[in-house]
């Protein structure tokens, strides 16, 4: 199951819808506060769209979907 997760996670990755996109370009790279964010995350039996695992932070997108 975790390989499965993990694999749709980078499918994931590879197409990101236009809104999470936009916030990514804000995320990554520490660019707010210095926070370390990552992508398309497995968390148990979810994928979240950003985390950041050091303030404990889940971001989920609800503007558009994946096909």
């Amino acid at each position: 199951m975790r390989a499965k997760l993990t694999k749709h996670a980078k499918s994931l990755r590879q197409r990101p819808t236009d809104v999470e996109a936009i916030l990514w370009s804000r995320l990554r790279a520490k660019q707010v506060e210095g926070v370390k964010f990552r992508r398309q995350q497995p968390i148990e039996n979810f994928i979240v769209d950003f985390v950041s695992f050091e303030k404990r932070i889940v971001v989920e997108l609800d503007a558009g979907q994946h096909a």
